[in-house]
């Protein structure tokens, strides 16, 4: 995925089908080329990392 993309993801108020490592997550943030993310099935476990990892379906 592009840094505009999660951009417009991460601030849209619809949910889209992200994945990180093949794991559903929502987009919490974006900062130059990482992402702030959380997994759909553990809001607790903040992570971040590189957007180009992150998938769209």
């Amino acid at each position: 995925m592009n840094v505009t993309r999660a951009q417009q993801i991460a601030q849209s108020p619809d949910m889209k089908n992200v994945t990180y490592n093949g794991k559903s997550v929502y987009i919490e943030h974006v900062d130059a080329e990482t992402a702030t993310i959380h997994f759909l099935d553990n809001s607790e476990n903040q992570q971040r990392v590189p957007v180009s990892q992150l998938a769209e379906h």
